[in-house]
């Protein structure tokens, strides 16, 4: 965090100063490790078991705060007798199409409820939910609430508040981190005993009543195969300790640059709308209705999912979206299958996707597999690259690896290729959306220079030139375009766009026009606008809240008065678990929120979940719906039922639970399980450019013998299209290097300052050798096991150059979000600089036959 994040880890030694204890789990030791109280090396691609065997401590030695997760977890709820666990099934969930790579999630429901199918598959279920006839085709997998949970099935729950019924969750749950013992952990991990066990005691000692421990991430833990479940396995451990909701407590989204939380709020991601609300499917005769009966919650605010869709297409389409036109529903476009980024370059490798748009991305580096990022880019039509330097993507054409070995040549490539400069942050006015959801508003300091304009002004002007030349059309096609309400004001000599009548229109207004205050004044019949619902509020009465920026020494510590959080400028979500279900706060040192009899309401620091005056003890009627249907103690407002949940029944595609299974490309065998790799992770069409590597006992495993990680450095940012640009961070870090221990680097005749090659099933890179003890090898399944970092930031453009990290990573994804598994993959490693032009294709492909690979390798359930 001191090293990728090192402004917000300001706040960390502020905690610190105070007497907060800092542990730091990370393979290598950095900035951080430095500062901490204590760091913890691990193989990288073993967090699930560490994580494990923290939730086996805290449920074998009775650390769990058992009152807020009978009132607030699923805990006590009842499972299906056909339910089978790891534990039943050598490692996998029931439910499981092993030829299929994907479950039926029919028998992970709670006893009393109808089946519901994981939010990634609810296409599935479309006919049960609606009666309609049927989907075109298998929906795209994994796209998530992500701002609450998945619908679960209808019926009345069964629990058991003893929590002792063999087949309540907490049972369940004991079971299944029974075999997370710190042996094992020691064993897969590589962290000594006596070492975990004081990471366990600290943790526990940090949470209860009195105390909070919070957990910080960034992607080292999303860029894996099962890099979802590493954040549920977190969200299990912060549960049962009861640090969710609650100050100094929750899981935090390290975001790798300003405003990656926005870019998923309004998203640039092809499986959600603006506010987490899923895409439709392409389904025959789907309507408004019918969509919002399969996709909304019957509880909690997502049953309010009609109100934040209609008010979202009177955004995009104004007075064109009328009751008679179901709202211009039918103008969304509709999902044939995932649309990620990597299934984008298949498409374009087998001549489906014709065009690109790159907008603050650098593939052509900066992906998984870079290789064939540049391969599909090469079979375009034509290709649009905004940004503010000529980053790789958008020269491969003419100087990329493949021009070197021959397997491209720049008189063949027909893709037409644009390059338009993008104005920076400081250039023009807009808003960033950190990881606390907080709104902060920027203003423009300089005119962007030359050419160079926002990314607000491109898209608005190519709306406007595109809808000019599609006047006078009578296609109905062209009518989602034309009928856009695209009237944004103007200004200064470039025509830039109006930032804060985007943000008004991101607000919402009511039927006269007037900015809207709240999303619970958001209607389902046309007569409210609003470009995001969670964002509703941020334009309250016509002031721009993101720009408040009221000092902290004038208000108190929740400092609500700077900037805005959606929802509603709550700081804290799901603060309606720092109150016990009476509605007093658990301590008064951890106070928040709270009722008060006297008034008969809810008050405190915070801005409460509910509404001002639902009582603790109130109960719904049973006819109610929406949030109207969560009871007093439903703390967890967004979700299904109103609660954490421990394990998940509905909205993810790899189980109900979080398992340990090895990366990819692993030279380990599960030591946990019999199943070697997440069942279900998602493997792209076989390419000869993407095979897999033998992993574990297999034969040719001992051919990539080290666990290679990448990450990043604090002089440069993401794939260095923002860095290696700039003289004074190029000198501060001029070359790509690897870091090695002095153990593996004598092993392998690696010299300090020296050069190294890496090589993998992809591809061959080189680097400088870094020898330090900041890589420590550790002992794993009872052998020594040497670790390789790469930071990622490196291409052959700008002032810093060298190979990217990213040439040597597979295409095999973490099924629910489609992400690439960077953060831990096997390698080898030997002295010299890589081979030149057509040899280093020819190393590559002796490296494979030595290991045996086929399109089959690793392929296998």
């Amino acid at each position: 965090m001191a090293e990728c994040h090192p402004v917000g880890f300001q706040w960390v030694m502020e905690a610190k100063a105070r007497g907060a204890k800092v542990i730091h789990v990370d393979p290598r030791f950095t900035r951080t490790s430095a500062l901490a109280d204590l760091h913890v090396p691990l193989r990288a691609g073993s967090d699930i078991a560490f994580l494990g065997g923290i939730i086996h401590y805290v449920l074998e030695r009775e650390k769990y705060f058992r009152d807020y997760i009978v009132a607030y977890s699923n805990a006590p709820v009842i499972l299906r007798e056909d339910f089978g666990d790891t534990e039943d099934l050598g490692g996998v969930f029931s439910g499981l199409d092993a030829a299929g790579r994907r479950y039926d999630n029919g028998s992970w429901q709670y006893e009393g409820t109808e089946m519901q199918a994981a939010s990634g598959q609810r296409d599935t279920e479309y006919d049960k939910r609606t009666g309609g006839d049927g989907s075109l085709t298998e929906a795209a997998r994994g796209e998530a609430h992500g701002s609450g949970g998945a619908v679960i099935g209808e019926g009345e729950v069964e629990r058991d508040e003893t929590l002792t019924h063999p087949r309540c969750v907490f049972q369940v749950l004991k079971r299944h981190y029974a075999r997370y013992t710190p042996e094992m952990v020691e064993q897969v991990c590589g962290v000594p005993q006596d070492l975990f066990r004081q990471v366990c005691e600290l943790v526990t000692e940090n949470s209860g009543r009195e105390r909070t421990t919070a957990f910080a991430y960034a992607v080292g833990w999303t860029q894996h195969t099962v890099g979802t479940q590493y954040i549920r396995a977190a969200a299990i451990l912060q549960t049962l300790l009861g640090n969710i909701g609650r100050p100094g407590g929750g899981i935090l989204a390290l975001r790798g640059h300003a405003s990656i939380q926005g870019s998923t709020d309004i998203p640039t991601l092809f499986n959600l709308l603006p506010g987490y609300i899923p895409m439709p499917y392409a389904h025959r005769n789907e309507d408004l209705d019918a969509f919002v009966e399969a996709e909304a919650a019957h509880k909690g605010y997502w049953g309010n999912m009609r109100s934040y869709l209609v008010s979202l297409l009177k955004a995009y389409w104004g007075d064109a979206a009328t009751a008679e036109n179901d709202f211009c529903f039918d103008y969304l476009p509709r999902l044939t299958g995932s649309h990620s980024a990597y299934e984008t370059t298949m498409a374009q490798l087998e001549g489906v996707c014709k065009g690109y748009f790159l907008v603050g991305e650098n593939p052509a580096v900066g992906n998984a597999n870079a290789k064939l990022m540049r391969l599909g880019m090469a079979n375009l039509d034509w290709l649009v690259v905004r940004d503010f330097s000529l980053i790789e993507s958008a020269t491969w054409w003419k100087d990329g690896p493949e021009i070197e070995t021959g397997e491209l040549r720049t008189r063949d490539i027909r893709t037409e290729v644009f390059f338009l400069p993008a104005a920076a942050h400081t250039e023009k006015d807009g808003s960033f959306t950190n990881t606390q959801r907080l709104l902060q508003w920027h203003h423009q300091a300089v005119e962007p220079p030359g050419e160079a304009r926002s990314d607000l002004w491109f898209a608005y002007h190519l709306g406007r030139r595109i809808r000019e030349k599609l006047a006078g059309s009578t296609d109905p096609m062209d009518r989602p375009v034309l009928d856009l309400a695209w009237d944004y004001p103007t200004r200064g000599r470039h025509a830039e766009p109006d930032a804060e009548a985007v943000l008004a229109e991101i607000n919402g207004r009511d039927a006269e026009g007037r900015p809207l205050s709240s999303y619970e004044q958001l209607e389902p019949d046309g007569s409210t606008s609003c470009g995001c619902w969670i964002y509703c509020g941020v334009y309250a009465d016509g002031v721009n809240q993101a720009a408040r920026r009221r000092p902290g020494r004038e208000q108190d510590w929740v400092a609500a008065e700077w900037a805005w959080a959606w929802p509603a400028n709550r700081r804290i979500l799901y603060n309606r678990a720092s109150a016990d279900p009476e509605g007093r706060p658990w301590s008064e040192r951890k106070a928040l929120v709270w009722w008060d009899p006297d008034k008969g309401e809810w008050s405190g620091h915070d801005v409460p979940d509910f509404k001002k005056d639902k009582s603790p003890g109130h109960r719904p009627p049973e006819d109610a719906t929406g949030p109207q249907a969560l009871s007093g103690t439903d703390a967890f407002v967004m979700q299904a039922d109103g609660k954490a949940w421990l394990y998940v029944p509905s909205g993810l595609t790899d189980g109900p639970l979080p398992a340990h299974y090895e990366p990819q490309d692993s030279p380990f065998p599960n030591l946990l399980y019999d199943q070697q790799r997440n069942p279900v992770r998602q493997l792209l069409s076989p390419h000869p450019d993407n095979r897999y590597q033998p992993s574990g006992d297999e034969p040719g495993s001992q051919v990539f013998p080290y666990v290679a990680t990448t990450y990043r450095l604090t002089e440069h940012h993401t794939a260095g299209g923002m860095s290696r640009w700039q003289p004074y961070l190029a000198e501060l870090q001029p070359e790509f290097f690897c870091e090695v221990s002095p153990e593996l680097a004598a092993e392998r005749n690696l010299e300090h300052t020296g050069w190294a090659t890496i090589v993998s099933a992809r591809g061959v890179i080189e680097a400088r050798v870094l020898v330090t003890d900041r890589v420590a090898p550790l002992t794993v399944h009872g052998r020594r096991l040497h670790q390789v970092g790469l930071p990622y930031h490196w291409g052959p453009n700008g002032y810093s150059t060298g190979d990217a990290a990213n040439e040597l990573l597979h295409l095999s994804l973490d099924p629910n979000t489609h992400i690439q598994e960077a953060k831990a993959f096997a390698v080898d490693i030997r002295p010299g600089r890589r081979p030149r032009g057509p040899a280093s294709v020819e190393l590559v492909r002796a490296y494979r036959a030595r290991a045996g690979i086929d399109e089959r390798t690793g392929t296998e359930p």
